[in-house]
């Protein structure tokens, strides 16, 4: 249980860097799935931040589970 919400945690921290590289600089627009939502189209900065600093909590969070 511990791995699928650790490996949880990291693909929704990559999709919130991946975000925020290709907010900044263009890249990575194949595989960030925000920027295919259309209510987030103006928000998309912020949602790309809120994934990356909610992916690493999910990450912390999951050496609190006990196996």
């Amino acid at each position: 249980m511990k791995k699928i919400v650790e490996t949880i945690g990291f693909l929704v921290f990559i999709q919130g860097a991946g975000g925020l590289l290709y907010e900044w600089t263009g890249w990575f627009r194949f595989w960030t799935l925000v920027r295919h939502i259309d209510f987030l189209s103006d928000r998309m900065l912020f949602v790309n931040i809120v994934l990356t600093v909610a992916g690493a909590a999910v990450m912390i969070a999951a050496d609190s589970i006990k196996t």
